[in-house]
């Protein structure tokens, strides 16, 4: 082979090693982009994942343990209905829930309409009333020193011995019933209020008296924010004793609402309906006390 074939083939060589160059530079940035694309996928996928399996899956774990230990208790106990035997009852109940065949004879949603519509009645007046007592209480030492020995003696009444009174002097049991709700929702949020207006600090007050800012902008400006905490805990205490009192005014005053249908259905032996009854009372209860806690990040001054 002489020289000059041997320049040429080294020549091609050469032309074959730099074409291929940049197909390799194209090639790995390529895949490299790739493996770095599917990183954050499998990072993200790993943390839903962790998420589920920490926040889901132990209430799941939880009701699959209650509803079991509901059907062996179930099953030692004559008369007890099972958990199916409950989720057939239900669907038939709330397939028509709105449905009348006379005042004593209506459907399941009249009845938890028509304790919503008590409880609501009643804590609103509660709260009316309440919030601005627990102001005062709390702004003012003789008036907290004066209602002090009231509080201590009327708060720790069960709230079923108002219920004579209430009827006594309402001559009805409708009313009654909103008067056992107003008696029991009033107390947390005068407490409650109260000691929160006492915690705010005296430095802001002082400023309020350097101010001198009108007691309109004291409790607005000052005295609001600072108990907004204390009130909406309150708030959820009033809630949460009214729902749970409106069942046991319902079933000594009679009529339309959750408390008579769980009573009207002992009366009649069912204790499906009865377990229904309860499952409704606690839902229901649950979310009136996510309501309360959406509006209480709603309006919070933190």
């Amino acid at each position: 082979m002489n020289v000059v074939s041997l320049k040429q083939e080294k020549s091609a060589q050469a032309v074959n090693i730099a074409s291929a160059q940049p197909v390799m530079a194209v090639v790995t940035p390529l895949s490299t982009t790739a493996t770095s694309a599917s990183a954050p996928k499998s990072a993200a996928w790993a943390a839903t994942s962790r998420r589920v399996f920490e926040w889901g899956l132990p209430p799941v774990i939880g009701l699959m343990i209650f509803a079991a230990i509901w059907a062996v208790v179930a099953a030692l106990t004559q008369g007890l209905p099972g958990p199916l035997s409950t989720w057939h009852a239900a669907v038939v109940l709330f397939s028509d829930p709105f449905y009348i065949n006379n005042p004593n004879d209506m459907g399941i949603g009249w009845n938890i309409l028509s304790s919503l519509k008590r409880v609501a009645t009643g804590f609103g007046l509660a709260a009316i009333v309440g919030i601005p007592m627990g102001f005062i209480i709390g702004r003012y030492h003789f008036m907290s020193r004066m209602a002090a020995p009231i509080i201590s003696l009327l708060k720790p009444v069960s709230p079923l011995a108002w219920l004579p009174i209430g009827l006594l002097v309402f001559k009805a049991a409708d009313p009654a019933a909103i008067w056992v709700i107003f008696i029991t929702a009033v107390w947390p949020m005068v407490i409650n209020t109260a000691v929160g207006v006492s915690k705010v600090p005296q430095d802001y007050m002082n400023v309020a008296k350097v101010l001198n800012l009108s007691e309109w902008k004291v409790v607005t400006k000052i005295l609001l924010p600072s108990v907004m905490p204390y009130l909406m805990t309150g708030v959820r205490l009033a809630m949460g004793a009214a729902w749970l009192v409106i069942v046991a005014a319902e079933m000594l005053t009679g009529g339309l609402g959750i408390g008579f249908w769980v009573w009207d259905e002992w009366n009649n032996l069912n204790v499906e309906h009865i377990i229904i009854a309860i499952f409704i009372v606690g839902i229901v209860g649950l979310l009136l006390e996510q309501c309360l806690v959406l509006l209480a990040k709603r309006y919070s001054y933190e």
